[in-house]
């Protein structure tokens, strides 16, 4: 079965420990634990809304760039999904061919109950194309949400995977950076000492070029001439590397920011995440009234 869209796990999380905190709460019989547990359960969910409202507000007010023209820095990108020439992907558990994966697998056992015991997650690079160009995704880090979620059993076994489909829609959101092209950095001394000392090993090539007398030596004349033609020879290769297209990289943000990969449109997700926000909003205010109510 394709199963609907994937709530990121924080979600799932915050409703786990509300479900602990409103149990153990329950099970004291003096009900002296609830004003505690309402607090608990306020603070989880005025937790939860930063990070939802967060995710809302980056995903609202960041504009979409095209790839060819996107600012180096903290960027979003919208298209298509393409796996990298060369390096085919299939998902652990079907074998499809994708460009992400997440598996787990769970075993059920003798109270009826569900454990985990295998689960993973691809960390192959993979492209972001629009009209404009394409992108690799470095998704190690990412947090993925996936409309395309498969789940299914085998005797005892059940077996559960999310995809991110090959020329499905992709979302993007992290820091991007571009190396080579007109962005590379290249240091113009280091690689011209490196180009002499190439020369300098090649003795009979140095001399069939800069020894203008013939003399057997390089003198100090000759070998200003040798290093102003290394100098003209290190700028052309750099204009030629610059000249060149260069390779554009989506991945983790290094100060934390959000960095979030989705086959699915911005304005779903934005929806998504308000809606969520919105839940712990209010979850917050009536656990917290009620907590101050029951004290």
């Amino acid at each position: 079965m394709v199963g609907a869209f994937r709530v990121g796990r924080s979600e799932w999380l915050t409703s786990a420990f509300h479900l602990v905190i409103l149990i153990v709460a329950f099970q004291d019989d003096s009900g002296r634990l609830w004003p505690f547990a309402l607090a608990l359960v306020a603070i989880v969910s005025f937790v939860a809304w930063v990070l939802a409202y967060r995710r809302y507000r980056q995903i609202h007010d960041l504009p979409t760039s095209k790839v060819a023209s996107a600012a180096q820095g903290y960027v979003e990108l919208f298209g298509r999904s393409r796996r990298l020439a060369g390096e085919p992907l299939a998902s652990k558990l079907s074998g499809l061919p994708c460009c992400w994966f997440r598996y787990c697998i769970e075993r059920k056992e003798s109270n009826d109950m569900w454990k985990e015991i295998d689960s993973g997650v691809s960390v192959a690079h993979f492209l972001l194309v629009d009209e404009t160009g394409q992108c690799v995704i470095s998704p190690e880090g990412a947090e993925v949400l996936s409309n395309r979620k498969q789940v299914w059993t085998e005797s005892i076994y059940r077996y559960t995977e999310w995809l991110l489909l090959e020329q499905g829609p992709l979302y993007a959101i992290g820091e991007f950076s571009t190396r080579g092209g007109g962005n590379a950095e290249l240091d113009e001394k280091a690689d011209l000492s490196a180009l002499l000392s190439e020369w300098k090993e090649n003795r009979d090539g140095l001399h069939e070029r800069f020894d203008l007398d013939r003399d057997g030596a390089i003198n100090l004349k000759e070998w200003e001439l040798a290093r102003l033609q290394a100098r003209r020879e290190v700028r052309q290769r750099h204009a030629e590397i610059r000249a060149r297209d260069g390779v554009h990289l989506l991945r983790k943000p290094r100060d934390g920011r959000l960095f979030l990969l989705a086959n699915d449109m911005p304005d779903k997700l934005g929806r998504r995440f308000a809606f969520w926000s919105a839940v712990h909003l209010l979850i917050f205010l009536g656990a917290g009234t009620a907590s101050l109510f029951v004290f």
